[in-house]
């Protein structure tokens, strides 16, 4: 298909088209095995669209991650408003939900923990974002195990943390119909119940 024969759309449209097919590809087949010409293909717009959008390609990825960003965090607020005010429950069904979503046979692993194996330079703007999500989520994780008054907080914490990624690589290890991800919810459960209160 030539340039010529693409249809122009309106700006926000277009915007919206290219990261889409960007997320789709990027998650598929990873950041750096994605070209430009790739993504415009499967946008089926012109270069040009893409780069009056997005000045550069890593201006592309942190407008995927941002998206990625965006849809964990409503992810995780659907999660938590299934149990107000009851951060046991919330965590419980937060490891649920993850699990059900890490059993999917589309699932590809976490985005972010991809993104940075991809990207292994910390100084880099696609590295720095996902640090600062990761640090958001343990943050997230914190402020439920204190309200849950655990004795150490901190503790439980980063154990939540370390079983949320441990489901994710176990789905790419293992394959999304793992047994161990079905028993995460209930391996969390238990770990709730016996830790020590304050």
């Amino acid at each position: 298909m030539t340039t010529s024969k693409r249809t122009r759309v309106p700006r926000a449209k277009a915007q919206e088209i290219i990261l889409n097919a960007a997320e789709e590809l990027f998650y598929q087949e990873g950041i750096h095995a994605v070209s430009v010409d790739a993504i415009v293909e499967r946008a089926g717009l012109n270069k040009m669209s893409v780069y009056r959008q997005f000045s550069s390609k890593s201006d592309l990825i942190l407008a995927y991650m941002q998206k990625k960003q965006t849809v964990f965090w409503q992810e995780w607020e659907q999660s938590m408003a299934k149990h107000p005010d009851q951060p046991r429950e919330q965590l419980i069904q937060f490891f649920a939900d993850l699990a059900a979503k890490a059993s999917s046979p589309e699932f590809r692993g976490c985005c972010f923990i991809n993104v940075s194996i991809e990207f292994p330079d910390t100084a880099h703007p696609v590295r720095e974002l996902v640090c600062t999500h990761q640090k958001r989520i343990s943050d997230a994780f914190l402020e439920r195990t204190t309200a849950l008054g655990a004795a150490n907080p901190c503790e439980l914490a980063y154990t939540l943390m370390l079983l949320m990624e441990g489901t994710y690589a176990d789905s790419q290890t293992y394959g999304t119909d793992s047994a161990a991800i079905r028993m995460v919810p209930t391996i969390v459960e238990k770990l709730l119940d016996a830790s020590p209160r304050e």
